[in-house]
């Protein structure tokens, strides 16, 4: 069958570029959606700030208590 080898080297580098492409998509998709995502880095901030506001009432609540305190004596 004439051109056979051909069709077979054509075929292997058919192959070699699909999965090439396959790894870039890959890399790329991972990249995107790694651990310094935006998502990620938005929730961190999120995370940050709730622990932030969540002491800032915990003293507002303090400084309070003290008050009442000071102001029953």
């Amino acid at each position: 069958m004439p051109g056979s080898g051909t069709r077979a080297w054509q075929l292997i580098g058919s192959l070699a570029v699909a999965v090439a492409i396959a790894a870039i998509a890959i890399v790329v998709v991972t990249a995107h959606f790694g651990p310094t995502s935006v998502a990620e880095l938005d929730a961190r901030e999120d995370r940050i700030d709730a622990r932030a506001d969540a002491r800032e009432d915990a003293l507002k609540a303090r400084e309070d208590r003290l008050e009442e305190l000071r102001e029953a004596q």
